[in-house]
């Protein structure tokens, strides 16, 4: 694979062009969500790991199927984009989240003692789904109406008010910091469980919930990159060109 491929690309356009590429930046450590405006070379070196290093992954993972829904985002009108996160992770957020607690409520009662990081486990998470569901409705209720009104407003030609809160710009601003405070917090998750390990004595229960936790994050990490690294940049650039 040529590098000059990736020349004046941002980890967040490589993923949008190939989902592939998530998995592979995710095994290496580098930010494709959070900070996917960090140019390709960039990240690399805030990861430590080589960029030839990097490459050779990234091609052999051209030639494995890549996740079908995932290939083609970049492409995607932005109404269906929302639509997408809006059934898909919103709802998944929400369906899986209680769930999860649950589960980790059950698993740390019984391995709390012996594994203490679980309570702080607990904890984050806790306060993750409290953060989220705030999240959740300031999209719902104020960004995304707008943005459905102004992709509307584009098909038609038809010119639109500038936003309540003077520039789309605004709440983006405000969604990317909430987006990256929950990176962070599922970073230190993974770091404070040793990416998901299960402890030889943890039980089916145990097992479970790491795996249910290591799924929710990879599912957060896709929402945070369809946004940051897609939708926001569509919707600037539809406001440039359609509001008045």
């Amino acid at each position: 694979m040529k590098k000059e491929k990736y020349v004046g690309k941002s980890v967040g356009e490589v993923v949008a062009d190939n989902y592939a590429a998530a998995r592979v930046f995710a095994g290496f450590g580098i930010d494709f969500c959070c900070h996917g405006e960090v140019l390709f070379d960039e990240a690399c070196t805030r990861a430590g790991v080589s960029p030839e290093e990097v490459l050779k992954a990234l091609e052999a993972s051209e030639t494995m199927e890549a996740k079908p829904v995932a290939g083609g985002f970049s492409e995607w009108p932005l109404d269906l984009l929302i639509d997408y996160v809006l059934k898909i992770h919103h709802r998944g957020i929400r369906r899986d989240g209680p769930q999860i607690l649950k589960l980790m409520d059950k698993v740390v009662s019984v391995h709390g003692e012996a594994h203490q990081e679980l309570y702080e486990v607990c904890d984050l998470f806790t306060e993750s789904l409290q953060e989220l569901e705030m999240h959740l409705q300031k999209e719902e209720n104020v960004l995304f109406p707008y943005l459905f009104e102004l992709y509307d407003a584009s098909l038609v030609g038809r010119p639109m008010e500038q936003m309540h809160c003077g520039t789309v710009s605004n709440p983006i601003r405000v969604m990317r910091m909430e987006h990256e405070s929950e990176g962070n917090r599922y970073h230190h998750i993974v770091h404070i469980t040793r990416n998901y390990a299960v402890p030889a004595d943890g039980c089916a229960s145990y097992r479970l919930l790491m795996h249910e936790l290591k799924r929710f994050m990879e599912a957060l990490f896709e929402h945070i990159h369809l946004e940051n690294n897609i939708i926001f940049p569509k919707a600037v650039e539809l406001e440039a060109e359609w509001v008045g």
